[in-house]
């Protein structure tokens, strides 16, 4: 499955709601210091509800110790600078999704590393900013796991 990344994030709801999306879709998720809250936080608990324990978690120092742990995955960066849109992008199930923080987004010297075809930016009306992270990180993720066929879901039927 693929992997989320949330570099610095910093509203405990945001991140307890993509906890609640990695239990959920089976995603690994990995947070990149420093984190704008501690993991005890009850705001964080409360929007992950109970399934902390079903999430794959990991805190990270920085970004580069986390790709080089989980094997140097392709990696797309999310970002309102991006031109290309994750439904133009084709997702395999070992790639890495990254998203910044609420309020400032990814830094430009993370922004940098990405070519054009690796930093995607999800459709809005014109004039808008962008999209609540944990919103945003659903809209990428569903459209991940959809291309993989929803990989270890549940029947519909």
């Amino acid at each position: 499955m693929p992997h989320l990344i949330l570099h610095r994030p910093e509203i405990p709801p945001n991140t307890g709601n993509v906890i609640r999306l990695a239990a959920n879709t089976g995603f690994a998720l990995h947070l990149i210091e420093p984190l704008g809250f501690e993991l005890d936080d009850k705001r964080l608990r409360r929007a992950g509800l109970d399934y902390h324990e079903y999430a794959s978690l990991k805190v990270w120092p920085d970004l580069d110790a986390c790709l080089d742990a989980i094997g140097q995955p392709r990696c797309f960066a999310l970002s309102t600078h991006g031109r290309r849109s994750p439904y133009d992008t084709r997702f395999a199930a070992g790639d890495a999704l990254l998203f910044g923080s609420e309020s400032s987004g990814l830094p430009p010297e993370i922004r940098a590393r990405f070519d054009g075809e690796h930093l995607l930016r999800l459709p809005m009306r014109t004039g808008s900013r962008s999209l609540n992270l944990s919103n945003a990180v659903a809209v990428v993720a569903f459209e991940a796991w959809r291309q993989l066929g929803f990989a270890g879901a549940a029947s519909a039927s």
